[in-house]
């Protein structure tokens, strides 16, 4: 009997232990979720782990980053990545469901992985926060980020900082880095076109970063082009 209740005690202690320790740890995403809906990110989790793996290959590597804000971002680029990543951002509270179960269905007939379903939300948390894995326990805790996310800021907030934290080449974040890149202007100065190019560009922008003129990338951008006048903006 002594030996059960000591039992009981050391489970009772551990599982107090884990709870605070994941309480802990939901209270340093949240309040990092208050602090960038004021401040602006210098860097992400997402960005830390693309530029420690660069400088296995090259130790001197940087990433090209370069914020700007929400106002000097081409409106025609808010449509383009509206209509190719979250046709329902402005609606939704975080996830979209049919997109969600569209993308299951999708990988259940492919038998592999090959589309998530993830709203702009979602690959916000996933970039500021997490890694590239794909486990249960980070999509989880991606759930609990996007909520967070959803709660503390507005639409735009969350827009302006996926536009600038986004992946967009090799070493490559941001609108405004990759407007420069592959185009040499500023992500103010895009046009319909080169929009819906680089939001075209979005799912594998490592891939299209070293192969920029495939007939797919030219006959989806050209899609998104002409689905951009019914983008519904934050």
């Amino acid at each position: 009997m002594a030996r059960l209740l000591w039992l009981w005690r050391a489970f009772c202690y551990s599982l107090g232990t884990l709870t605070l320790v994941l309480v802990a740890i939901q209270i340093w995403f949240f309040a990092h979720v208050v602090w960038w809906k004021y401040a602006d990110p210098a860097s992400t989790r997402f960005m830390a782990h693309r530029l420690a793996e660069l400088r296995e290959h090259d130790p001197k590597a940087r990433l090209r980053f370069d914020w700007v804000p929400y106002g000097r971002i081409s409106v025609h680029l808010k449509r383009a990545v509206i209509v190719a990543e979250d046709a329902k951002f402005a609606d939704h509270e975080g996830f979209d469901f049919e997109s969600i179960q569209r993308a299951m269905e999708r990988n259940r007939r492919r038998g592999q992985a090959v589309a998530g379903g993830s709203t702009i939300s979602q690959q916000l948390a996933k970039n500021l926060f997490l890694s590239g894995e794909r486990t249960y326990l980070r999509k989880a805790q991606e759930a609990l980020i996007t909520i967070m996310l959803e709660a503390v800021m507005d639409k735009e907030r969350i827009f302006e900082l996926y536009l600038n934290v986004a992946e967009w080449g090799e070493g490559l974040f941001g609108c405004e880095a990759a407007a420069r890149h592959y185009f040499g202007i500023p992500a103010a100065a895009l046009g319909p076109e080169q929009a819906a190019r680089l939001a075209g560009m979005l799912p594998r922008p490592r891939f299209y970063d070293r192969n920029r003129n495939t007939v797919y990338l030219a006959a989806y951008s050209a899609r998104i082009l002409a689905r951009m006048p019914q983008a519904q903006l934050p």
